[in-house]
């Protein structure tokens, strides 16, 4: 890949976006940071005050931290009704993290406690899920499921497999060796499946409780159901990302959640007439009303140079540049997630267009997922897409279609 020289300026752009959005994060938890950082020292007559604020305005870590001072009598004198009334303020939230399988009637103030000697990446996640409203036992589950399962390794976007998927047009064969392709693969019918995961690789490195971490995502669509049963296509989207929790103050005005951006590498891992590829930086917001998430990203697509006239009249396959420079015209500047939770279901809701009136192009798909047989970590999963985009290899061609199989991880963003 070769960035084009006119892309400096609007990378540019692009990161002094970036910057203000952490700078009024930033700006917002230095004092808290500084609390913390007295708090960890002993220093506890210089927390107190200000860990007292963020408690007030909400801050479940911050509340359980209180209750801690005026039970030990850190810096104040102690005073047990008070303790306790902030253990009970910051338990509504804290005490969904916890998983206790000998005793589940554990006091809220013993759940605290082991709260408090879990690690520091831990505590992270507590930090930025703390945040999230929990009165729904809905959205509480499904939060639980996250935190509780932390090995390292984390589930990222849906994890399913979908041993039917039924497309409305048959899908056309492309050959490395020919721009041309007349040839269709037998069947309109294949399975899917993918698997996406990701790597925290810090914690508070900036002291924004942000995290730092990688992204991996494979999509598979398999022609199981013709002779040799090839994978018609393989998507492969590693990223590098960036996820800062608001402030309370921010949440607390608009629901606002938290930001992320990072850079995200798409490709299909073939040569020749085959190649798909393209880089992006995005930006994306996460919100939540009570059993309502939206996710709403934008990226800038970095630029590449384009390829040479003997590329497209066949006489050098291996040209270097563009793969698809027409990619933005379908996929647009970016999309739009929702989900859904009403019990035990889960609907979800992508929108992507190019916002351009004269020659409108996008895509929209509609998933729903329950439990089997009231698993933790199985789901019926049907999903609908309409639209361009549904894989690289045919961005540029429309698609109507209907699957149908098992998730193993649902995301709420």
């Amino acid at each position: 890949m070769v960035i084009s020289k006119k892309s400096n300026s609007m990378i540019k752009t692009f990161y002094f976006i970036i910057f203000l959005s952490t700078f009024l994060v930033a700006n917002d938890m230095s004092d808290y940071n500084s609390g913390l950082e007295y708090y960890k020292t002993k220093q506890y007559q210089k927390a107190y005050p200000i860990i007292f604020k963020e408690a007030e305005k909400g801050n479940k870590e911050a509340q359980y931290l209180l209750a801690s001072f005026y039970e030990n009598g850190y810096g104040v004198q102690k005073n047990l009704s008070k303790s306790i009334h902030w253990f009970k303020k910051a338990s509504s939230t804290y005490s969904y993290i916890l998983n206790n399988e000998n005793n589940n009637t554990v006091t809220t103030k013993d759940e605290l406690i082991e709260h408090n000697e879990n690690t520091e990446k831990q505590a992270g996640l507590q930090f930025i899920f703390s945040k999230m409203d929990l009165s729904s036992p809905n959205v509480k589950d499904e939060v639980g499921k996250i935190v509780n399962k932390n090995f390292g390794i984390l589930p990222y976007h849906s994890n399913y497999i979908l041993p039917i998927s039924y497309s409305k047009n048959n899908y056309k064969k492309r050959y490395s060796t020919s721009y041309i392709s007349t040839k269709e693969y037998d069947s309109n019918t294949e399975a899917e499946f993918q698997l996406s995961l990701q790597k925290n690789l810090s914690y508070n490195l900036f002291g924004l409780n942000e995290y730092i971490s990688l992204g991996y995502t494979q999509h598979v669509w398999w022609q199981l159901y013709t002779d040799s049963a090839p994978f018609r296509e393989t998507n492969y989207t590693p990223e590098v990302f960036i996820t800062v929790p608001t402030s309370y103050d921010i949440d607390k005005l608009n629901n606002l959640k938290a930001i992320k951006f990072g850079y995200r590498h798409q490709s299909n891992g073939q040569d020749g007439y085959r190649s798909r590829s393209w880089d992006r930086l995005f930006l994306a917001t996460y919100w939540q009303w009570d059993n309502l998430f939206l996710k709403v990203e934008g990226w800038y697509r970095i630029p590449e140079d384009e390829k040479s006239a003997e590329f497209y009249n066949g006489t050098n396959i291996n040209d270097k540049g563009d793969d698809n420079p027409d990619i933005l015209d379908y996929y647009g500047y970016g999309d739009i997630d929702i989900k859904y939770l009403y019990g035990k279901h889960q609907f979800g809701l992508m929108l992507r267009n190019n916002l351009k009136s004269g020659d409108n192009k996008g895509a929209v798909q509609f998933d729903w997922s329950v439990p089997v047989n009231d698993s933790k970590n199985t789901y019926w999963y049907i999903k609908v897409f309409n639209g361009y985009g549904e894989s690289l290899i045919d961005y540029d061609k429309s698609n109507t279609k209907i699957s149908f199989g098992f998730s193993f991880f649902r995301s709420l963003f």
